[in-house]
Order: C-alpha cells, then structure tokens, then sequence
C-alpha cells in the first residue's frame, strides 16, 4: 500500500489548489440501505473530478529538469484536465493525448486550461501506447492516471478529508477503473482503521480490473464499451493489482443501464450531476449488488460530474420511459373536424399531460381519409399508463406504442 505518511504530504501539497469538497448526507440512499450513507461530491472539484488532487500532487514533486522539460499525459478527460490545470500553476508545458471518441466538452475543457490536446486510438489504453511513446520521443515526462505513487497519494487525500468529516465511516464505495482512486484511498483507509470495509465498483463493459480481482492475477479486456468513459480502462496494471488485492474486500460491476440509472437518479433527488463513472457506485447501492451487513455509515465517492450535456439527454429520456412517467402513442383517426378533439378529451379524463404531438395525413401507410397522431405523454407510472391504455380502448382509438 502507499505509505500513510505520503498520502498526508499530498493533503499538505494539494491544499492550496484543490478544494476540500462537500461529504454530504443521502436520506434517500440512508433509507434504501438502512444505515448513514455520505456522498463526497467530487463533481464539485475544481475541473469536476478527483483527478486534479494526483496529478497536482506529482506535477508538485517533480524536480527542475523535468519541470522544464514538459510532461504529457494520456487520459480520457478528468486526468487530462487536473494534468493541464496543474501543469498551467506551474508553468509547464502540457501535452494531452486522448481517445478520438472523447466527448467534446472534455477536449474543449483541457484546451481552454492551456494544453495542447492530440486525438489519438479508439480508447485509454491506444491512447496510452502513442503518449509513452510521445513522452521518450520528445523527452517529455509522462504522467501516469493511476500507476504511479505520487498520483495515488493524491487520490488517498479523499479519505482523509472523509474522515475528518464522519470520523467513524465503517464502509466507503469507489469507482474502479485503472485503479489509482481506490489504490489511494484504500491505503489511506487500511493504515488508519483496519476495519473500513473497502468495496470496489467497476462497469460491466469495462471488465478487467474485476476480473483479475476475483481471479488474483491480471487478466486484460480485449475491447470495452461503457457510457462510464471515466473508468474505461482495458488493461491492468500490477502495481494497482497488488494494491487493489491487499486493501480491498469486495469488488461489484454495474452496467450501463444501472449507471444510467443512478445518474438519473442523483440529478432528480439531490440536484447532482455526475458522469457515468461518478454513478456507479451509487448505482451499486441502488440495485443491491454490495453486502451492506453491519455496515452503519458508508462512504461513497461521486469521482465526477464532465458528462456530456447529450449523453445527458439520452440518459434523461430513457430513464424516464422506463420509470414510466413517459409515453409515446400513434393513434389512427378518420381525418375529420373534432377526430382529435375527442382523443385529447379522452387523454385528458385519464390525466395525462400531452408535452408533444404530431398530426400527419400524407403517410403512404395510411388509407385515404385517415390521419396518424404521434402524441408524447407525462405519466405518472405504470398504474397511469394502464388506466391511459384502458381508455383509449374503451373508446375504440386505433393505437400502438412506440419506445
């Protein structure tokens, strides 16, 4: 594990520049599993991700040759941001590889922080080939996101900033992706109180760190697909491995649809917005993948909140449909004056919201004298949405449904 001691000089070195974020109460989550449950709202840091308190930490400790010399790092945006931002406090130039799937607000975000930013590969672990590479090239020194002790130092803060907020957590919650958040913080944990419960949370289309947690060897993902970019990692690395297989008790996956889900989740009941990977342990909470037995106050990390704003969108409105509070129907109607006012009178006896709707009587699928009406409805749940269902069919409405 990394040294206490290192991980307190990083709290030292990292408080100037990183803010000490919220550790906030959840009484909805306290509810659900029935004991204290804390969120630290990393989303709230400065770039909106831990990311910044490692990289600072390493740019910080870095000597006056490889100051000048520049450093460049690989990254899908939190590392990328924290590197650029701490990189621009000291002067230094700053090069960024990142995947050319990145969302847009990251690689705006990372340039407008002073770095200069080169798309390259379909993932981290692409991007991470070309930047070593990049790095001896150039002699640019290269800063790793999580293989690197300095960095997970910088992660490890957090759980001291959560200690000295709720002194006697019992269990905390991590994301997992390469695995310098929960290498840090789990070192931190261990070394202060033996007896915190420490459980990982990886994304199911993102395998690998899981994997070789149960399996107690590295066993790399030959491909990843997740909406949690933050922790799309493919290949493992031993240092974290060991650390990961030493320190921590259980390890959980969630996929995509639970992640979306505790993002929805987090927006609607405390106005938070998080990323995919900052989710994901909530979503581990929310659909009972972790053993919470004589666990009485929990910790769990919200690592970030740069989601894309359109990635946001789509998680809103599915989310939605499958909470049922939306409905979409197509309903055939005679085109004739007062056709559509006697559906939206029946739509309206079934209080039912109508937020869009489209008359269209030029279809080739329709018969002549017929007109189709697409209509998207606010529901209240299932239970509304049959009581909607029954009455269009009591008044003979020609309708389907459509997702």
């Amino acid at each position: 594990m990394i040294e206490l001691n290192k991980i307190y000089q990083a709290k030292q070195k990292i408080a100037d520049f990183a803010i000490k974020t919220p550790f906030t109460h959840s009484s909805f989550l306290s509810e659900l599993c029935q004991a204290s449950v804390y969120l630290k709202n990393e989303n709230l840091q400065i770039t909106g991700a831990y990311k910044i308190r490692g990289a600072y930490n390493k740019i910080a400790n870095l000597n006056l040759e490889q100051k000048k010399a520049g450093v460049i790092a690989a990254s899908a945006g939190n590392h990328a941001q924290g590197v650029a931002i701490s990189a621009k406090k000291f002067d230094i130039e700053a090069i960024i590889v990142m995947p050319e799937s990145t969302p847009l607000l990251k690689v705006s975000a990372t340039k407008n922080l002073g770095a200069k930013v080169i798309l390259k590969g379909d993932n981290f672990d692409e991007a991470y080939i070309f930047a070593t590479n990049y790095a001896k090239e150039h002699g640019l020194v290269f800063i790793h996101p999580f293989e690197d002790e300095f960095v997970m130092a910088g992660q490890g803060t957090l759980m001291l900033e959560m200690l000295d907020d709720v002194s006697d957590l019992d269990t905390i919650i991590i994301p997992v992706g390469g695995g310098g958040l929960i290498s840090g913080v789990a070192s931190a944990a261990k070394q202060i109180n033996p007896n915190i419960k420490i459980i990982g949370v990886s994304a199911k289309g993102a395998p690998a760190m899981y994997e070789s947690f149960h399996s107690k060897k590295a066993k790399n993902s030959k491909s990843v697909r997740t909406i949690a970019d933050g922790i799309a990692v493919r290949d493992v690395n031993s240092i974290n491995l060991n650390i990961i297989l030493e320190s921590v008790d259980e390890f959980v996956q969630v996929d995509d649809k639970e992640i979306a889900n505790a993002v929805l989740f987090l927006l609607e009941k405390h106005k938070i917005i998080v990323e995919g990977a900052g989710a994901s342990a909530v979503a581990a909470l929310l659909h009972h993948k972790i053993n919470l037995k004589d666990s009485k106050k929990i910790g769990v990390i919200l690592s970030g909140g740069n989601i894309d704003v359109q990635m946001l969108n789509i998680i809103i409105e599915k989310g939605l449909s499958k909470a049922h509070r939306k409905m979409k129907i197509n309903v055939t109607l005679i085109d004739k004056p007062g056709a559509l006012l006697e559906l939206t009178d029946s739509l309206k006896s079934a209080n039912a919201n109508i937020i869009k709707i489209d008359y269209d009587r030029f279809s080739t699928q329709l018969d002549y004298g017929d007109a189709m009406i697409s209509i998207t409805l606010e529901t209240k749940g299932r239970e509304h949405q049959e009581e909607v269902r029954k009455i269009l069919n009591d008044k003979g409405f020609n309708f389907t449904e459509s997702i």
